[in-house]
């Protein structure tokens, strides 16, 4: 005769504890936009405090300020040109290469001639750019076409 009971659940603490952090870093993890605002944000942040601390700072601090700021710009950069096909339009993609071409251009030209206005410009187009990825988009901006 067979039984109807079912074999008692045994509860893995493992699994619920991955289960319960995978919904709570879903809820919390901002998303790849804003992630990358925040990250232009800590790089323009970083280069203020070397504009603002520049007759203390050293060689090494200007290289490694600015080192950082280039390593998130390799990022973009490498980005829009690995993915030609992405979900981009092809201006965008462009901009974002000569966005960075000019900012690689801009730290090459500082640590060959340092002064401190010369960070200006790449303070401002971090926390441009940070404040565009950071914003809302406006879906029916993407599918509204000039008429």
């Amino acid at each position: 005769m067979p039984s109807n009971k079912q074999p008692p659940q045994q509860n893995n603490p493992y699994a619920a504890a991955a289960g319960a952090y995978a919904q709570n870093a879903q809820a919390h993890t901002p998303d790849q936009r804003e992630l990358e605002g925040r990250v232009l944000l800590k790089a323009a942040r970083l280069i203020q405090d070397l504009k603002e601390n520049w007759d203390s700072a050293n060689r090494e601090v200007i290289e490694e300020t600015l080192k950082y700021n280039r390593q998130i710009w390799l990022m973009f950069y490498d980005t829009a040109l690995e993915n030609p096909e992405g979900n981009r339009p092809g201006d965008l993609r462009s901009n974002i290469i000569n966005l960075a071409n000019f900012i690689f251009k801009r730290e090459v030209d500082i640590m060959a001639e340092p002064k401190k206005e010369k960070l200006d410009v790449l303070i401002n187009i971090n926390r441009e750019i940070a404040a565009g990825l950071m914003s809302k988009p406006n879906p029916s901006a993407a599918t509204d076409k000039p008429r």
